[in-house]
């Protein structure tokens, strides 16, 4: 008597497994709770029509197909609500079928604490259910809607089948009440489990229609997905044709303004590079200008002692004249004029090469730098580029004053350089010095100098190691950290408009840095003073 019942349970659990793997993959509650709807009536139905299960323990049986019943009506309304989409098309009836699932829980409770005085409670829940599907079918008939079609269909035969208990619950109150007997087919359909075997058949005609109704949703979903995939990967498909057609144009339009721009950074070149030249050019104008004015100081001297020696040998040469064409010659003053005119021959003589050796020098560093090195002594060129810048300022004004020394190291050894390229960095490290001291030594121009000041330049030598260190120190005006760290920058400047183009120290940097390989590094404190470290290496 068990097999049927065993081979429905086993189709219900069957179905419920395979609604159950529809809900993991799409995330439909309509598959859990058909799922659970299945599962949960096929075992109650198993737990009471199978004798071997819980055979010692009928109450622990009788308690767990109560349950399984309670939790079928419960999954069974919710199914209904998630299938038909209660919720979205009569809310306020969704409320009702929601409060029936839970009913269904207080009525398990109160049943069994025998609370409930009707003593056909069993058949209560079954007809209450079916009324509530017959007004929830109604409701959907007549809004018109499609949807429930199918549902009246699968479930038509199931709710005749469960209006059989109600009808017998009505026919033996009437027996109770007025003696009206049951009809004898009603009896033969309750008896000997005839209604379980009607109501098993129907659910598994109901399982059938609404599975494969579960079943075309599914695939509708799926082909809605794929559409939906379809049309999105159309429409990527299409935005990326866009996109690339924009970054086409854009690129076009990027190119153009590129050319564009670019022929005008060309023109700022070509201008900025013209300009840069003649700035360049006025710095080494400025810079010979000073050299020159320097060399024309050191030459006036001995041009003057060979002026002056020169009248006073031609005064000598006539006293002489006049002497020799005397009756009687005096011979002792005679031998004062030869000595004292042989001496200035010889004043005249050694003026006359100090000359010629300052233009001898003026030629060497006025001529264009031949960029070859050379031996050179270090300590000669520095004093004579001292001397030529000091000279070279007072020739510009005449008003300029300072004090200046040297501290050579002796033995110096003679290294290889461009003596054009480094006397051009002397002389413009040694022109900054003046000009620091002497911008310090005037209050007109913000710095007071302290009583006693004395404007002063010092340019010493030293070696170290396997270089030859070059300080220029001055104690003028200093400079600020801000300064410092552009003094080397092209164009940098803090001298006014017009007195500085802010290309001496940055050329005097590249020449020392990149055509000596050596360094240059300045240590200033502002209001105190500046020195300028420029290391030579040995070759």
């Amino acid at each position: 008597s068990s097999i049927l019942p065993s081979f429905l349970f086993g189709f219900f659990l069957l179905a419920a497994l395979f609604n159950l793997y529809f809900f993991i993959i799409i995330r439909r509650y309509v598959y859990l709770f058909f799922s659970l709807t299945l599962f949960f009536r096929g075992f109650s139905r198993f737990l009471w029509a199978n004798d071997v299960f819980f055979k010692e323990y009928p109450i622990v049986k009788c308690y767990l197909a109560d349950i399984c019943n309670m939790l079928f009506f419960f999954f069974l309304i919710h199914f209904l609500r998630y299938f038909l989409e209660t919720f979205k098309h009569f809310p306020r009836w969704d409320k009702y079928l929601v409060g029936l699932s839970i009913y269904f829980v207080i009525f398990r409770i109160l049943r069994e604490k025998n609370i409930l005085p009707f003593k056909y409670e069993d058949l209560l829940g079954p007809a209450i259910v079916l009324i509530f599907f017959i007004i929830t079918f109604i409701l959907f008939l007549r809004s018109g809607l499609k949807v429930v079609k199918l549902p009246i269909v699968a479930t038509l035969p199931i709710i005749g089948i469960m209006s059989i208990p109600s009808i017998v619950v009505l026919f033996t109150v009437l027996n109770d009440y007025n003696g009206m007997p049951m009809p004898s087919l009603l009896k033969w359909v309750w008896a000997n489990n005839r209604f379980s075997v009607l109501e098993q058949s129907g659910l598994a005609w109901l399982l059938i229609f609404l599975s494969w109704s579960l079943l075309q949703r599914y695939q509708q979903l799926q082909k809605r997905i794929t559409d939906e995939t379809l049309a999105k990967e159309k429409l990527e498909k299409e935005q990326e044709i866009e996109r690339n057609r924009l970054i086409a144009q854009q690129k076009v339009q990027l190119e153009k303004e590129v050319k564009e721009r670019t022929a005008e950074l060309s023109q700022s070149l070509k201008e900025l590079k013209a300009t840069q030249n003649q700035l360049i050019q006025s710095e080494k104008l400025a810079s010979l200008g000073e050299l020159t004015a320097g060399i024309a100081h050191e030459i006036q001297n001995p041009l003057n002692f060979v002026n002056n020696f020169s009248e006073l040998s031609v005064d000598l040469a006539k006293d002489l004249n006049g002497e020799i064409n005397k009756p009687e010659i005096d011979k002792a003053y005679v031998g004062e004029l030869l000595t004292d005119l042989t001496s200035n021959q010889e004043k005249i003589n050694h003026h006359g090469k100090r000359a010629s050796s300052i233009v001898k020098g003026m030629l060497e560093h006025s001529r264009a730098s031949t960029g070859v090195k050379e031996l050179t002594d270090i300590n000669k060129l520095a004093d004579e580029y001292l001397r030529l810048s000091y000279h070279g300022l007072r020739a510009k004004d005449k008003e300029f004053n300072a004090d200046f020394s040297t501290d050579f190291e002796g033995n110096l050894p003679k290294i290889e350089v461009i003596p054009q390229d480094i006397g051009r960095v002397l002389l413009n490290l040694i022109n900054n010095a003046f000009y620091a001291v002497n911008q310090r030594a005037q209050p007109s121009e913000g710095f007071k100098p302290s009583e006693g000041y004395t404007p002063s330049v010092f340019v010493s030598t030293k070696q170290v190691g396997n270089t030859i260190e070059i300080h220029v120190k001055d104690n003028g005006i200093g400079m600020s950290e801000a300064v410092r760290a552009k003094v080397f920058q092209p164009f940098f400047t803090t001298k006014p408009t017009g007195q500085g183009t802010g290309l001496g120290l940055s050329l005097a940097y590249d020449i020392v840095t990149k055509g000596h390989s050596g360094t240059l590094e300045v240590v200033s404190t502002e209001g105190v003073g500046t020195t300028f470290v420029l290391k030579l290496p040995i070759q």
